[in-house]
């Protein structure tokens, strides 16, 4: 009978290291962590650690929505869970089982974890409506490089190889490359 942890966030950028000090507060025997949303189902450390849970076993999390972001894709994994006899312990609720009233509390918080992540999808889809009005808005990555930089890298390209551009100006070959054919594009666009 093991006892496994599972931490988990969203972006690279979020930190992970509070979900992992409660996890070992918790005495979990191995902690799983990962940088993965959880509306994605194939996350692959949470896949990995499923497949190692045996009857016995303790699934600790720090929040219920560190499992699933969906109501009905959470609440299902749970109830399989417990069915199989493993252990769910959410760290912020308690232990989980498959009685009616404990149900009723695991399917209310995944609803509400659900309904966040549509409030986040929806508040990240106005902004970039609002934002697409300005009409220099660009979505995407800025640019690395200046359209200066480029124009000046696709002059040496004139009269020197791919190679040579790159170790003269910095810009990687994958770039210079994708640049020129951009302009060969818009030449060929243009005539």
């Amino acid at each position: 009978m093991a006892k496994y942890g599972y931490a988990r966030v969203s972006t690279a950028g979020q930190d992970l290291e509070a979900q992992i000090q409660a996890l070992e507060a918790e005495r979990c025997d191995i902690i799983y962590k990962e940088h993965f949303t959880g509306t994605k189902t194939d996350r692959p450390q949470f896949n990995e650690l499923l497949a190692k849970l045996e009857p016995g076993d303790t699934l600790v999390v720090t929040k219920l929505d560190r499992i699933a972001r969906s109501a009905t894709q959470g609440s299902e994994l749970v109830k399989e869970l417990i069915d199989k006899g493993i252990t769910i312990h959410i760290l912020n609720m308690g232990v989980m089982d498959n009685k009616p009233t404990s149900k009723l509390v695991r399917n209310i918080f995944f609803a509400f974890a659900e309904f966040e992540r549509d409030m986040i999808v929806e508040r990240t889809q106005e902004g970039k409506a609002i934002a697409r009005q300005n009409p220099d808005y660009r979505e995407g990555r800025k640019p690395t490089y200046t359209k200066a930089q480029l124009d000046h890298a696709m002059k040496l390209k004139e009269t020197h190889s791919f190679t040579q551009v790159a170790n003269m100006t910095g810009i990687s070959m994958a770039t210079l490359k994708r640049e020129s054919k951009k302009r060969k594009d818009q030449a060929l666009i243009e005539e």
